[in-house]
């Protein structure tokens, strides 16, 4: 195998992995499989950031101040299926202690499958195999009945072929409620960090840095919840020259380029931003769940066909002490969409109830 070409193979690998990035601001950052949603309820309602006070542990992976009392000894899983090889999820679990606060522990990962050694002219010489992982110890804690605090602290692990690297990151979070919980709202800086050892000597990248917010209400009386999600807030600008877009095709009869008015830049710069979704719940068992990201579709619709781009949907169940989410979202019509599924299980009342 000395003959391949490495550089080569890593520069498509590294490729393959950015396209499957789904609409995430690539190409500028190392380890950004820990920018990608795991929860099927986070999913379902289009974001990847909750302001949802309501003990869901599945929340607490990019919403650390979300961790609570209420959701110790919880066990949860989170796993993301798609119609290849390639694969990702998590596993949690959360602990409290009175005197020094709540902790989740969470195993992260994905797995992009099995790849084929090849050289530039196509000569191939066995398979090699790439994932990423990241270990995060989460810790939260209520300052008052309407302000709560967290962080998560990951250590990042990377092998993609022969080429490894590792990391530390950390994520803060802050939350305000209301005491009826009619309302709440997060700011998230997330993947504040280092990469430690890089792929290649001297290379060192960028983590996948990002500020969020978001806010959540329910209605009074009917059992609605709406969520509003404003992402990148460290960057104003995240569009970029599409040469297919019709914006930028040149009129047959004036020979003009068409372009978008002042006020069409900046309405589609600010909902490049914006993130919602709603959830309607039915007799506190059963919720049903749809989400819209704008930046979304509009990055991965394609011209011709523009489809459900940029919607998810979903519903919840509770069961006793069990909790299970589905969603699915649509990135682009015809392509690999995602499957999300989430169980939650708590183990406290289980050992109750056996008692």
């Amino acid at each position: 195998m000395q003959h391949l070409h490495r550089p080569f193979l890593i520069t498509c690998l590294f490729g393959i992995i950015a396209i499957s990035s789904f609409a995430q601001i690539g190409g500028n950052s190392t380890f950004d499989f820990l920018d990608r949603t795991n929860s099927a309820r986070v999913a379902s309602m289009g974001g990847n950031i909750l302001a949802i006070n309501d003990n869901d542990i599945s929340l607490v992976l990019t919403n650390p101040s979300l961790i609570t009392a209420d959701m110790s000894n919880t066990l949860a899983l989170d796993f993301v299926s798609l119609r290849t090889a390639y694969s990702y999820g998590d596993i949690m679990y959360s602990k409290s202690f009175s005197k020094v606060g709540n902790f989740v522990g969470t195993f992260q990962f994905i797995n992009y499958g099995k790849f084929t050694y090849a050289d530039i002219a196509g000569n191939t010489g066995g398979d090699f195999t790439a994932g990423e992982y990241a270990l995060n110890i989460g810790w939260g804690r209520t300052l008052s009945p309407h302000f709560s605090i967290g962080a998560n602290g990951k250590l990042i692990y990377s092998q993609l072929e022969s080429y490894y690297s590792f990391g530390l990151a950390v994520d803060v979070a802050g939350t305000y409620n209301t005491t009826d919980d009619i309302f709440s709202a997060s700011l998230v800086a997330r993947n504040i960090g280092i990469q430690l050892v890089p792929y290649i000597p001297g290379t060192r990248d960028p983590l996948p840095f990002e500020m969020q917010a978001g806010i959540a209400t329910k209605l009074k009386h009917i059992p609605v919840r709406i969520s509003v999600l404003y992402n990148n807030l460290e960057k104003w600008d995240l569009t970029y020259n599409d040469p297919l877009s019709p914006d930028n095709q040149v009129d047959a009869i004036t020979g003009q380029t068409k372009k978008k008015s002042d006020v069409g830049k900046f309405a589609d710069k600010l909902m490049r931003h914006i993130v919602v979704g709603t959830e309607i719940t039915i007799a506190k068992a059963f919720s049903i769940r749809l989400g819209y990201n704008y930046r979304q579709r509009q990055e991965m619709k394609l011209t011709d066909r523009t489809a459900l781009s940029g919607f998810t949907y979903g519903f919840g169940l509770r069961i006793k002490m069990f909790t299970l989410s589905y969603a699915r979202a649509t990135y682009m019509a015809g392509s690999f969409n995602p499957n999300y599924f989430s169980l939650a299980m708590n183990l406290g009342q289980f050992t109750k109830k056996k008692e």
